[in-house]
């Protein structure tokens, strides 16, 4: 008796998906021809079961069963649903010949392409499967906190993991994705994406391995996700080789929890144009080198941000990475004058110096910073940093690593990139309007000589101070 109600029950749990399968269309990639043995190169089976899917008018486009499908580049159409069954693993083709593939065009020189999705509408991947770029395939030797990049002359061949371009109504729900060679998700373009429940894990020991980036994108929402990422795990941007879709605004993160070698939640570096009105709310970053980075370096402006409900872990780690373990952290300078093939492509066409526009309107409601360093603000000019307010924005400075400490990393700017002095729980260089409001810093544990003051102010216009608690009553001018 027990044995029929238990199938019985798992009849029942089951028959909503077997009935929502039931009302597509499904293509498997294995009637296709894709084996599944993680040996043999799929990619041609997955294409022509994509190409099918999408001229039948959109489906589903199956990877089932226990299996590793071993593929090279293939391109995802609209109104299609990628399903990876559990057990079922789609895995990059290590070997770097298959990719031929710019990611970003002419610019040869950061990545190429695996997964890609050009101008694709009502595309979905779902399912409880797994995405492996096989980062590691593409590394050199493993250092202590790093791996090697290996050596290539013009073309990077590391594959960036999925690439939607000009995009619309994307949905990617609950799948694990990542061991990445170079970035993860890139959204370029794209209008109306949801990304949920999603746990995204690539080596904290590979450089560049960026978890979603946010690309010239709108109406972008991104929550309950788990991140661990060598560079950075969120990053909002503007590229110069998508500029032709304008802004990134209407973006709201939530929920998730990130750990980087790099900056966590970052907007910048790269904004030629616009960010605006972007919501982070309600996440955990934990073990970071940085915890929130505004780090901005090209003429485009960022406004109307507001970071609420976090908490922020931070320590140091070599200067592979970037970031002296500030949690959180807001620099606008101009990046470094062009002297090589790769900053060339960061300047407009023909420029060999940029300029760096405004960030105002930025507002920290609510956050809790442990950290070996404390928040750091500075700017080229006053006007380049207008009206921040850290509203209940509480500092404990806490030295748990032997990496040397003191220093700011204002990198790449075209400034002394280390700033070597005194750690504030706040320091303010050079801004128009800060408030100060309902905050503190103190220290915990072992306080080295180089922690001063609680709050260093510096030709900041305005700066404005209400009921802050620190470890000693005075502010260093």
């Amino acid at each position: 008796m027990k044995t029929i109600q238990s199938v019985l029950i798992m009849i029942l749990f089951l028959l909503p998906g077997l009935y929502s399968r039931a009302q597509q269309k499904v293509f498997s990639v294995k009637d296709f021809g894709a084996v599944g043995d993680g040996k043999t190169d799929d990619a041609k089976a997955i294409q022509k079961a994509m190409d099918a899917c999408a001229a039948a008018g959109g489906g589903q486009v199956l990877f089932g069963g226990t299996a590793v499908y071993l593929a090279g580049p293939f391109n995802v159409r609209s109104n299609i649903e990628l399903h990876l069954d559990p057990g079922a693993k789609i895995m990059a083709n290590p070997d770097p010949r298959v990719y031929t593939k710019s990611a970003f065009g002419k610019n040869l020189g950061e990545g190429s392409i695996w997964i890609e999705g050009r101008e694709v509408e009502n595309f979905s991947i779902t399912g409880s499967g797994e995405i492996n770029g096989n980062g590691i395939a593409f590394m050199g030797a493993e250092l202590e906190d790093s791996y090697e990049l290996k050596p290539f002359n013009v073309f990077d061949p590391r594959p960036h993991v999925l690439t939607l371009v000009g995009g619309k109504h994307i949905r990617i729900k609950d799948v694990k994705i990542g061991n990445a060679a170079y970035w993860t998700l890139h959204l370029a373009g794209c209008d109306d994406v949801v990304v949920s429940g999603i746990t995204l894990l690539n080596s904290l020991k590979v450089r560049n391995s960026d978890g979603i980036d946010i690309d010239h994108s709108k109406n972008v929402r991104i929550s309950d996700c788990y991140i661990e990422s060598g560079d950075d795990c969120i990053c909002l941007k503007n590229r110069r080789e998508y500029e032709a879709y304008g802004k990134c605004e209407n973006i709201v993160v939530a929920n998730c929890t990130m750990t980087s070698r790099s900056c966590a939640i970052k907007i910048g570096s790269e904004n030629m144009d616009t960010i605006r009105q972007v919501l982070f709310d309600n996440c955990i970053i934990k073990a970071s080198n940085r915890g929130v980075g505004i780090q901005h370096r090209d003429e485009g402006l960022v406004s109307d941000v507001i970071f609420s409900n976090m908490i922020i872990e931070g320590h140091l780690f070599s200067d592979v990475w970037w970031g002296k373990a500030e949690p959180i952290y807001v620099t606008a300078y101009r990046r470094a004058t062009a002297n090589s093939k790769d900053a060339n492509w960061r300047f407009p066409p023909g420029a060999t110096e940029g300029k760096v526009g405004g960030v105002r309107n930025i507002y920290f409601t609510n956050i809790k910073c442990t950290s070996e360093n404390g928040v750091y603000v500075s700017a080229e000019s006053k006007d380049k940093i207008q009206n921040l307010v850290f509203d209940n924005v509480d500092v404990v400075l806490n030295k748990t690593t032997n990496i040397p400490g003191g220093i700011y990393d204002r990198r790449p700017a075209n400034v002394e990139g280390f700033v070597k002095g005194k750690t504030a729980g706040f320091y303010f260089d050079t801004a128009e309007k800060i408030t100060l409001r309902n905050c503190s810093a103190r220290c915990e544990g072992n306080k080295p000589p180089y922690f001063s003051a609680p709050v260093f102010v510096k030709n900041v216009a305005g700066f404005k101070q209400v009921d802050f608690s620190g470890w000693t009553a005075e502010i260093s001018h």
